[in-house]
């Protein structure tokens, strides 16, 4: 195993009408003005907003708003939000809804705390010093930034979707209610049950030293997913399983599932994030469209990790090898997105690419990632290019 470093800072609330206790929890850390940040519609619709603003202006907490977040959130909006918190003097920011809400708090906390331009942060050019302190309302289970170091922007100038690590980003507190979660569409739901299972599986097939625990834990928390996501399909207002979901989510992103793994894999997400940056798909639907092109293309070069995927989390056997293992625990995912109803490739995604938009594609993807990307296989700028025109065919 490798060293490693574990520190999740983040205070959790989990369970039914948490939310009602927001107030205490911004007392409690004596911030004074608060940005109120949330996205379009749908905490507009559900009633939630007008509830959390009685709560704040029945507790005398001082608030500004900015709504709009988009999915894939937009650095303008984070700049709007940056020149909003400095000129109504605003200590510590609310974030009302998903990952990409939560996303674009964190961009805004770097940028009313640290001089020059927040993209920087984004573009690798230097990194955050400094954060305003952040606490969640989760509506959403899918991205885990409510306890993750993460946060990914979308530069609405050039198309590109970057990435930037930091603990300052860390979360004051996040709060769980698996009833919030209800109001989503079914699309919404599985998009985020297959984000959840991708940030595990992205920590899971690696070349190199591992952990038995954090295998264990690991095919555990995929097993869960795979299970409850199945059951949401049938009763999407089942709350045992929106409540196994929404901490799915949170586990598997707070590092838990990477611990002692020498070096994790996240080719599938650097390839999908030039995917959502240039046509704005869902993110969850990006990964599903793109993940068995990665898989069929990397396994024989992580076929003892495959395998054990295949056997611990699917209980797939067989008397023909090892590969024939390894395929059947490919196929067994590319299943359950179908029964997801999630898109497998990237025409039921809804996107039918020229050879020069997959050529840009991998051009794009190698930049930002530095040339390579990979555990389970390093992959080049060539080998991005023929893991998205198997996605095309």
């Amino acid at each position: 195993m490798e060293n490693f470093i574990y520190y999740t800072p983040t205070e959790v609330l989990f369970g039914k009408d948490r939310e009602n206790e927001i107030a205490n929890e911004i007392i409690k850390f004596g911030y004074k003005k608060v940005l109120l940040h949330y996205g379009q519609n749908s905490v507009i619709k559900s009633g939630l907003l007008t509830r959390i603003k009685n709560i704040l202006d029945t507790s005398g907490i001082k608030y500004v708003e900015l709504g709009g977040v988009l999915p894939n959130p937009r650095l303008s909006l984070v700049n709007k939000g940056i020149r909003f918190c400095k000129e109504n003097d605003v200590n510590f920011i609310l974030a009302v809804g998903g990952g990409s809400v939560i996303d674009s708090a964190k961009a805004i906390g770097y940028g009313v705390t640290n001089d020059g331009d927040v993209r920087d942060f984004y573009d690798f050019k230097r990194k955050p010093k400094a954060c305003l302190p952040i606490g969640c309302i989760l509506t959403i289970a899918a991205t885990g930034s409510e306890m993750s170091n993460s946060s990914v922007i979308t530069n609405d100038k050039n198309n590109t979707k970057r990435g930037c690590n930091s603990n300052y980003c860390r979360l004051k507190f996040a709060i769980l209610d698996p009833k919030l979660t209800m109001t989503l569409t079914q699309f919404e739901t599985s998009c985020g049950c297959c984000d959840i299972l991708m940030h595990t599986m992205e920590r899971y097939f690696v070349n190199g030293e591992t952990m038995e625990i954090t295998d264990a834990i690991a095919e555990g928390l995929m097993r869960t997913v795979i299970k409850n996501s199945k059951t949401l399909v049938k009763t999407p207002l089942n709350y045992e399983a929106r409540a196994e979901i929404m901490w799915c989510g949170s586990l598997s992103h707070n590092d838990l599932t990477g611990l002692g793994v020498s070096k994790t894999d996240w080719s599938t997400h650097k390839l999908e994030h030039e995917l959502s940056a240039k046509y704005d798909v869902t993110h969850g639907a990006g990964l599903t469209a793109l993940w068995s092109s990665w898989a069929k293309y990397v396994y024989k070069d992580c076929l003892p990790r495959f395998v054990k995927f295949a056997k611990n989390v699917f209980g797939i056997e067989s008397n023909g090898g090892d590969e024939e293992v390894a395929l059947k625990g490919i196929a067994a995912v590319i299943d359950f997105f179908k029964i997801m109803n999630m898109p497998v490739n990237l025409h039921e995604l809804g996107l039918n690419l020229t050879n020069r938009d997959l050529i840009e594609l991998a051009k794009n993807c190698s930049v930002s990632c530095n040339g390579s990307i990979g555990s389970a296989k390093t992959l080049n700028e060539t080998d991005m290019l023929e893991i998205y025109k198997n996605a095309n065919k």
